[in-house]
């Protein structure tokens, strides 16, 4: 296993009623219109691209997580994340995520991380976005939309959380790490 290439990725995640909300829609949807990109991951921000390394490796970036994030929550903005109304694009329907908190740990991340095992970078994401469905056939994009304004909320009480995921082949996700994010009402 040591020597196994897998790809990592750092995700924010929604949690609490937000959370629930688009979890419903994705099921609804993919029950109505079929399966679209979206149904490949669990509802997501992504804040960095894959990256390639080796499974042993993950022990190491998620130690330089903790201390990331332990150096930068006392300098954490409320809320870490805001979101936009509901985005409804040709081909891509979800949610504009504003954190230049989360941007810079992205940033921070691929600055620090030393391996010399990684087989491509680590590459920070400029648009952070949570989609809700893209990919999809035109003939469904009246329906798609009607039902992510009758399911999502973008205003519905959300935590966020880190994650650090593995994806094996076979769509097979690993969680190493996972950190809850400040919210609001809780201070870092």
């Amino acid at each position: 296993m040591a020597n196994l290439t897998t790809q990592f990725i750092l995700y924010a995640c929604p949690e609490g009623l937000l959370g629930e909300q688009i979890k419903a829609y994705l099921a609804r949807s993919v029950a109505a219109c079929g399966a679209n990109a979206a149904h490949q991951y669990m509802p997501h921000c992504t804040l960095t691209g894959f990256f390639e390394d080796v499974v042993d490796q993950a022990t190491a970036y998620g130690d330089l997580l903790d201390r990331l994030l332990t150096a930068a929550l006392p300098s954490c903005s409320h809320p870490v994340i805001t979101l936009s109304a509901l985005i409804f694009r040709q081909n891509w329907h979800g949610l504009e995520v504003e954190s230049p908190w989360l941007r810079q740990l992205a940033l921070q991340f691929r600055d620090r991380a030393e391996s010399p095992t990684r087989r491509s970078p680590i590459r920070p994401k400029s648009w952070l976005h949570l989609s809700l469905a893209y990919d999809f056939s035109p003939d469904h994009d009246a329906h798609l939309r009607q039902l992510a304004e009758a399911d999502v909320n973008p205003d519905s009480p959300v935590t966020w959380s880190l994650r650090f995921y593995e994806r094996r082949p076979g769509n097979q996700w690993i969680c190493h790490r996972n950190w809850p994010l400040p919210s609001p009402s809780i201070a870092p």
